[in-house]
């Protein structure tokens, strides 16, 4: 009899493991709190050994097709002026060859599950009881079911956790809360994601997308490290308050929020664990290893810790020896992934335009040319990038 796996999350970790598990013979059910598959979010890149895993699932071409079209970035002022630019070819340019929005990107991994895959939306986990050689789960609406293993791909404010590895201090506030969400395209915008940092501590985004609208985000430092749940309408509010005299598109973006449905705000925490699974159950994705997207790697690290997970508990007659060569191979990795760049995220905010001078500057003299022909020396043009992670090579069963 097939083995079953119970996973929390239908975002890209969840998904993932999924998609490997399935390929090793185990039935899986998703469960996600949502009632249907959420396709908002921001754009994000693939890169290191996550590119390999999506070309072994055939899936990197349809990836590659849906670029965002994103040209790079430009830092602009209260006027809308480029004053630095940073292309995709350029060094320090942050859009990368594999740029999909987050919303696209899950529905390519949805659909690449196997039908032995089975989604449950508006369904969460209650209760969890890991014995020996199974785990009692209890879901939100009083049903109970038994699966050999339980997997938290719910993300950096995971319901899961808590139940898989208990309550301790795993979570560390970065001071800073960010926002995505969708508004309608202007005539005057362009391809190029533009970076705004206001004097009033608030640094908002514009990036183009492939479906005709912007994707902009509101991102503010706060001592608030754990708010109340928040309504749609509470989170439109708490935006409104930040934008107001923030200057650049802060009354366009401040405006659109009536229309607004697919909010995404809340403080960063890097997740930072001593242990990624107790008995049964194990942590995979953000759940895990949240780094931020302050350092670009959340998806990357979701689509390899996927990847290992799943291929281990496939490989592996006991799901302990499986959580244990996960961590043993993967965790040095995403632990080192975490690092953020120096005095990030304080030195990028600024609340005096004398701060907004500096780092205008800053970016200016980054993206010159003297600065980049430097920087063209210690890289090669036509050398891809190299991967960090050595992936390891599993006997999986073919598709």
């Amino acid at each position: 009899m097939a083995k079953k796996a119970l996973i929390s999350g239908a975002s890209v970790a969840g998904p993932m493991t999924a998609y490997w598990l399935a390929r090793h013979g185990w039935d899986v059910t998703i469960v996600e709190r949502a009632d249907s598959l959420r396709l908002g979010g921001q754009a994000i890149d693939i890169t290191d050994a996550a590119r390999d895993i999506v070309r072994l699932m055939g899936l990197e071409e349809e990836i590659k097709s849906r670029h965002t079209g994103e040209k790079g970035l430009q830092f602009v002022d209260t006027d809308n002026v480029a004053i630095a630019k940073f292309p995709v070819e350029k060094k320090g340019a942050i859009t990368r060859e594999i740029e999909i929005l987050r919303g696209e990107l899950v529905d390519i991994l949805v659909k690449a599950t196997p039908e032995t895959v089975t989604y449950r939306y508006g369904t969460t986990i209650r209760g969890l009881e890991s014995l020996a050689d199974a785990v009692h789960v209890t879901f939100d609406d009083g049903m109970k079911e038994t699966f050999d293993v339980v997997l938290a791909a719910d993300g950096m404010n995971s319901a899961t956790r808590p139940m898989v590895i208990g309550k301790h201090d795993y979570e560390r506030y970065l001071g800073c809360w960010s926002s995505y969400f969708t508004i309608p395209r202007q005539a005057h915008d362009n391809d190029w994601w533009r970076w705004y940092t206001s004097p009033t501590g608030v640094i908002a985004f514009l990036r183009p997308d492939n479906q005709g609208t912007m994707r902009a985000s509101v991102n503010f430092l706060s001592a608030d490290s754990n708010p109340e749940h928040m309504s749609t309408n509470d989170k439109r509010k708490r935006l409104r308050a930040r934008l107001d005299g923030a200057g650049w598109e802060s009354d366009r973006i401040a405006e659109a929020l009536d229309r607004v449905d697919d909010i995404f705000l809340s403080p960063l925490h890097q997740i930072k664990s001593a242990t990624w699974w107790r008995g049964r159950c194990a942590l995979v994705g953000d759940a895990a290893h949240c780094p931020t997207p302050y350092t670009g790697m959340g998806t990357t690290l979701a689509i390899i810790g996927a990847y290992v997970l799943a291929n281990e508990l496939g490989t592996n007659d006991a799901p302990e020896e499986a959580f244990l060569a996960y961590e043993r191979k993967f965790k040095a990795f995403a632990t080192r992934s975490q690092k953020l760049p120096p005095g990030v995220p304080d030195v990028a905010y600024a609340q005096s335009r004398f701060k907004v001078k500096l780092i205008n500057s800053g970016a200016k003299f980054a993206a010159s040319s003297p600065v980049q022909a430097f920087a063209s020396l210690f890289d090669s043009a036509d050398k891809a990038d190299p991967n960090n992670f050595d992936l390891p090579d599993y006997k999986v069963p073919a598709a």
